[in-house]
């Protein structure tokens, strides 16, 4: 992997998709030269630790939960919507756990995810047409022509939530907020108003009881009262991802410091376009958003761009097929990758392909075809005996009604009541937890048929051992 970064002008020649139309590029160079030389908002080194835990995901030893807003807002940058998130991921995590019995990565979808690449460049109401909103890092949300103009000076303002909400984030999991003792804690209120909560309710009372039986016999372990969790987001601003890559001085290499993973999106993975070439760079873990239209071409091109040394833990391909579309598509990927030899992380997006406008005009998601293309990706996984590797999912720790569907059975005429979201639907904290036990329940029968298999095809002596 080339050391040498390169400049933003080599960049921009690249015609990159999806940038902000900065009216004063003067402006835009004073932010960048002031956002290059500000702190780093998360070290190498805890990048290197999760690339070292997406390596152990991708031999089978582990899942990746990441999940968070659509697009976080400068407004949510409260300590109580923080915690709610972690809360929530947190509870996933442990339900996830519980049932593969295998390590979870924990990777919020925070800390950075401020920009949106969006369909139209523009958008018309009334007879006036502005710049459509591209989340708080390029423009605000009012259909005014003041908040409307792209300002660089956002990316600043973009720096300063990701560093608080990283600094309540850490203070959360290793202060005593993720201890297991706490269980209950985390989702006390869900079981008073939530179809899952008594499920929630019976798997916090097992877990307890374990935690007292081996806290009896002296085996208080520090993992128990805290827990890694990593920040991530789609590196689409060219200034800002820019800006935030750094030398590491352990190893002299660029890494991407304003997120441990960064992703790059379905429509911005041109293989000569500016975001491969900017992140084949950096030593950080990669996503890449593989859509309908992806082949098993692409994503080994995409890989070998990227990963031409085949970095264990490199290499996360997100997929978002679609509900009707993942069983046909995307075995013909897998298998061209994995026949490769290459070791990758596969990961469900079962959110961005299944969104809809519904009769009353908002923009939502069935919660019916969000879990459809997750056991869908679960099926394709069992076909062909690879390792399921984790759920991408957008969703809040707050009751809001964005998604139609799960266990509260919300209807297309409930959309009004807490419709919060600036961009895409949200899963709420209900339908994240029913979620999570959804995937437990195949993650659990994928790791009692893998070891059916293992005892059918093992060696008698092995057996009785």
């Amino acid at each position: 992997m080339s050391e040498v970064f390169p400049s933003l002008a080599e960049l921009h020649a690249l015609n990159p998709k999806h940038q902000a139309a900065y009216p004063d590029p003067v402006a835009v160079d004073e932010v960048v030269k002031e956002l290059s030389v500000r702190p780093p908002l998360v070290f190498a080194g805890e990048c290197d630790d999760l690339r070292g835990k997406l390596a152990q995901v991708a031999q089978r030893k582990g899942f990746v939960l990441q999940g968070g807003d659509c697009a976080e807002t400068f407004e949510g940058v409260t300590a109580a919507n923080v915690s709610n998130k972690l809360r929530v991921l947190l509870a996933m995590a442990v339900v996830l756990t519980y049932a593969a019995q295998v390590p979870v990565v924990k990777i919020g979808r925070l800390a950075g995810q401020y920009a949106k690449p969006r369909s139209k460049d523009t958008e018309t109401r009334g007879g006036i047409t502005l710049p459509v909103y591209k989340g708080d890092a390029v423009n605000g949300f009012a259909f005014t022509p003041e908040a409307r103009t792209p300002d660089p000076k956002r990316l600043l303002d973009v720096y300063n939530a990701s560093a608080a909400t990283l600094n309540l984030t850490r203070a959360f999991v290793t202060g005593g907020f993720a201890h297991l003792a706490q269980i209950h804690s985390w989702n006390s209120d869900w079981a008073k108003t939530s179809g899952v909560g008594t499920r929630w309710e019976e798997l916090a009372g097992e877990i307890e009881r374990a935690l007292a039986f081996m806290v009896a016999c002296g085996m208080d372990d520090e993992s128990m009262r805290k827990v890694d969790f990593f920040a991530s987001h789609e590196a689409l601003l060219l200034e800002y991802e820019h800006a935030l890559t750094r030398i590491d001085s352990r190893t002299a290499k660029p890494y991407n410091v304003s997120g441990h993973f960064v992703w790059i999106g379905e429509r911005t993975r041109q293989l000569d376009g500016a975001h491969v070439e900017m992140l084949r760079h950096v030593q950080n873990p990669i996503g890449i958003k593989l859509g309908p239209t992806t082949t098993g071409a692409d994503a080994l091109a995409l890989a070998d761009a990227l990963d031409p040394d085949h970095q264990p833990g490199r290499i996360s391909f997100i997929t978002r097929m679609g509900a009707k579309k993942i069983r046909e598509l995307l075995p013909p990927v897998i298998e061209q990758v994995e026949a490769s030899g290459r070791e990758v992380v596969w990961i469900c997006d079962p959110m961005h392909g299944n969104t809809f406008e519904a009769a009353n005009g908002y923009k939502t998601r069935d919660f019916n075809d969000v879990m459809d293309e997750v056991n869908g990706f679960f099926d394709v996984h069992d076909q062909l005996g690879t390792w399921p590797g984790g759920v991408h999912i957008e969703l809040t720790g707050d009751d809001v009604t964005e998604c139609v569907g799960g266990a509260d059975a919300l209807a297309e005429t409930d959309l009004g009541d807490r419709y919060e979201s600036l961009c895409d639907p949200r899963l709420n904290r209900n339908q994240s937890l029913e979620l999570a036990f959804l995937v437990s329940q195949r993650l659990t029968d994928g790791r009692l048929k893998r070891g059916l298999r293992d005892l059918q095809t093992a060696p008698t002596a092995d057996v009785l051992a």
